[in-house]
């Protein structure tokens, strides 16, 4: 399948969705703190990005219930908002995305509440490095599993595994377009990128093993092992020179 460039025009409205994912995620950094509900969070996140005359990209995706992701500890991807209290010492994933003008951008942090251990922090920390270790190979002409390569690269070495199941995805018109982006190493080498390209790159690492399971919620994906998991993505929009992070503020 093709992989959609997007021109100048797109870029803009692009650009103005990504500022509406930064500007939630801004605002969740400072909510989530111990006490707050997880459907808290995702009120915030809905009444700001609707303020943006935006729409939340993951309310109703194939029945997804809620307006973001939000998944804690153990969880990690899509964990559905609801009465869940966070504590001191949690990590919780994020996952925002915005609908603006006919175009989608997506973003996830993990956020530690309150003070929490050192194995959780690194974590927290390695999987954000990953991200930016592997956009160095996000550039006109590379290819994309460099990418899915470094992350991996970087990751295993800290003892950490990376998740196999739920890879990054470009995005624009529909909030999952081609290419597929794997975490992992590739045997070929995949497409060339090229300038216009807009992919979610967004590494979901384990403290413990890779294996996952998909809760009785037929949504909430958590580690096999019970240990904790992070995720880290943004909007990448490749350019002449370096990427471009649409949704960092």
């Amino acid at each position: 399948m093709a992989i959609p460039v997007k021109n100048a025009a797109q870029i803009r409205v692009m650009r103005a969705a990504g500022d509406i994912v930064a500007g939630a995620h801004a605002l969740l950094e400072k909510a989530a703190k111990p006490g707050a509900t997880t459907q808290e969070l995702a009120d915030i996140a809905e009444e700001y990005i609707r303020g943006r005359d935006a729409a939340p990209s993951f309310k109703g995706y194939r029945d997804f219930p809620g307006s973001i992701c939000v998944s804690v500890n153990e969880e990690v991807i899509h964990g559905i908002p609801g009465p869940k209290k966070l504590r001191n010492g949690d990590i919780v994933s994020v996952d925002i995305g915005a609908y603006y003008q006919g175009f989608h951008c997506d973003a996830a942090r993990t956020l530690i509440v309150g003070a929490t251990t050192p194995e959780k922090e690194k974590l927290v920390r390695v999987t954000a490095e990953s991200f930016f270790d592997s956009i160095r190979y996000a550039r006109d002409g590379n290819r994309l599993h460099q990418i899915s390569a470094a992350v991996q690269d970087y990751v295993e070495p800290h003892g950490f595994s990376v998740v196999r199941e739920f890879i990054g995805h470009g995005i624009g018109r529909d909030l999952h377009e081609a290419p597929e982006i794997p975490h992992y190493r590739q045997p070929s080498r995949g497409p060339r990128l090229a300038r216009g390209m807009t992919l979610c790159v967004e590494p979901m690492i384990n403290m413990g093993s890779q294996e996952i399971r998909v809760l009785n919620d037929n949504w909430t994906v958590v580690t096999a092992d019970g240990q904790c998991s992070a995720h880290y993505e943004n909007t990448v929009l490749i350019t002449d020179g370096d990427p471009e992070l649409l949704t960092m503020a």
